[in-house]
């Protein structure tokens, strides 16, 4: 553990001066191929912790002026799976589950994404898209095959998963806070042609300043859409949602040992890392994600619908129905900080003294507002996408190639050209087949965590499990209105989220 944390601190304080531009972006590859040899020798459960701890510290490496932006995961997840890979591995790995329903989904899914190239506009476009999911596919399969095998590796999982969770919610705030330093010329330039430039390279540094989402109007008032260190507004919350349950796990960890009942949980203290519950939630609100803030209120319904539903069938099980009643009970920390954002967003940032106040409450009102530019604008790609859907029903226009179905170039697939739904995505890309058998995967994700909630015992998965119960369905909501699950720190920690749930030994 001591030489994780040493690595682990070192990879920061480079990674925050390269970002900063107070180090060259030069220093990218040296650091990558140190970091390689880190992944090589040392064990295999370690580096894999420290894969996942470092997701949004993971770097585009400048390879040449024209091709700078690879991320190292990319090398390190195959470093990773290499290690891993031998004969006995591979055995245990399909052996585990004997009805091997999760892998045969996930490889027809494969199969119809490659079918999809056939015809699909940019054959390019599509293998490289498909090359990328086999890359990020890599690490979840090892951490899958770990959960299941090495003793207590689940649990020292989710400890490394709330790392990144915290360290980008503090970069969110401390972003925020440079919106009343800097002007607005002053910021974008910082943020965009410095630490997105040294983070993300240079083409998707000037995609993400062209997409503009990190900016919320309301007349003449500007107010900051924060994303972190993400490329967006967009993927930073799924990203904050996806690692809550493990935040609430080591929080809660003590309380939910003691084994007493719901009343005494809400008496008893938890660690003071509660204290980034409230603060990824604040960071979700401050993204400015309209879908994400529908998608909280399905959530807190879905918890209602669930204690009900629970209550009738979990009578055996009553304490982990009480867990479940703590745990949901943050979800009005949720709701309550939309009184904290609300003068937040109203304030004079950027040296602009316009204290409207009213930028929250418009965005708000604008989710209902089908005429508003946005929905308008949604909407019609909705349209569009069904239309190709009924024209392309088997195998789509082909996967990485949506600009086709709204008749846009093929190059502005970087710039994020999607269907914004998930849903409609694939099946307009790959087909209906396509869609059938990824609703079908996420039913089983949704049924194998409700299997290890109900059967759980120990306290920290316990925790997250019943958490994920809540937060799992937010982002399944949620992506009815966006496919950011897509950016690369999104996907790797919904890969890995997926693994641990699978990977726990408990069958329905």
């Amino acid at each position: 553990m001591k030489r994780i944390n040493l690595i682990y601190i070192l990879e920061i304080i480079t990674v925050v001066l390269v970002a900063t531009g107070i180090l060259p972006r030069a220093i990218v590859p040296y650091m990558t191929v140190a970091l390689a040899f880190y992944f090589i020798f040392a064990p295999l459960d370690e580096v894999s912790l420290f894969f996942v701890r470092s997701i949004p510290l993971f770097i585009a490496i400048p390879l040449t002026a024209g091709f700078d932006s690879l991320n190292m995961w990319r090398i390190f997840s195959i470093i990773i799976f290499l290690k891993w890979l031998n004969l006995e591995n591979i055995r245990s790995f399909f052996n585990f589950n004997r009805r091997r329903k999760v892998y045969l989904t996930l490889l027809g899914l494969l199969a119809l994404a490659i079918l999809s190239v056939i015809g699909a506009a940019s054959v390019s476009l599509a293998l490289k898209r498909i090359i990328f999911f086999i890359n990020a596919s890599l690490i979840g399969i090892v951490i899958y095959d770990l959960a299941a095998k090495v003793p207590n590796y689940s649990k020292k999982l989710i400890r490394n998963i709330a790392i990144p969770v915290i360290l980008v919610s503090i970069a969110g705030f401390i972003q925020l806070a440079t919106t009343y330093i800097f002007s607005l010329d002053q910021f974008i330039n910082f943020w965009g042609n410095v630490v997105e430039r040294n983070l993300f390279g240079n083409a998707w540094a000037d995609i993400a300043l062209k997409a503009n989402t990190w900016f919320a109007y309301f007349g003449e008032q500007i107010s900051l859409r924060m994303f972190s260190i993400f490329p967006d507004s967009h993927s930073f919350p799924i990203f904050l949602i996806l690692g809550l349950p493990a935040i609430l796990a080591i929080s809660l960890d003590k309380i939910v040992a003691a084994g007493k009942g719901l009343k005494s949980m809400f008496l008893t203290r938890g660690r003071m890392m509660v204290l980034f519950v409230p603060l990824a939630f604040l960071g979700v609100i401050l993204s400015g994600t309209r879908g994400m803030w529908l998608a909280g209120f399905g959530a807190i319904l879905l918890y209602f619908a669930l204690i009900w539903v629970f209550g009738h069938k979990l009578s055996a099980f009553s304490y982990q129905l009480s867990v479940f009643k703590y745990i949901g009970s943050y979800l009005s920390v949720f709701v309550i900080l939309f009184s904290i954002a609300y003068p937040v967003m109203g304030s004079p940032q950027f040296n602009m003294f316009n204290l409207s106040g009213g930028l929250l409450g418009t965005r708000i009102k604008s989710i209902i507002d089908i005429g508003e530019t946005s929905n308008a604008r949604r909407i019609q790609i909705w349209k569009d996408s069904l239309k190709s859907i009924i024209h392309h029903p088997i195998l789509g226009v082909g996967i990485s190639n949506f600009p086709v179905v709204v008749g846009e170039d093929l190059a502005k697939v970087k710039a994020g050209s999607s269907a914004h739904n998930l849903y409609l995505h694939i099946a307009s890309e790959m087909g209906i087949p396509a869609l059938l058998l990824a609703l079908y995967f996420l039913w089983l994700l949704l049924q194998k965590i409700y299997f290890n909630f109900r059967d759980e015992n120990d306290s920290i998965r316990l925790i997250y499990f019943s958490a994920s119960l809540i937060f799992i369905p937010w982002i399944l909501m949620y992506l009815f209105t966006d496919i950011a699950i897509f950016d690369e720190r999104a996907l790797l920690m919904f890969v890995i989220t997926c693994a641990l749930i699978f990977g726990i030994k408990k069958e329905a």
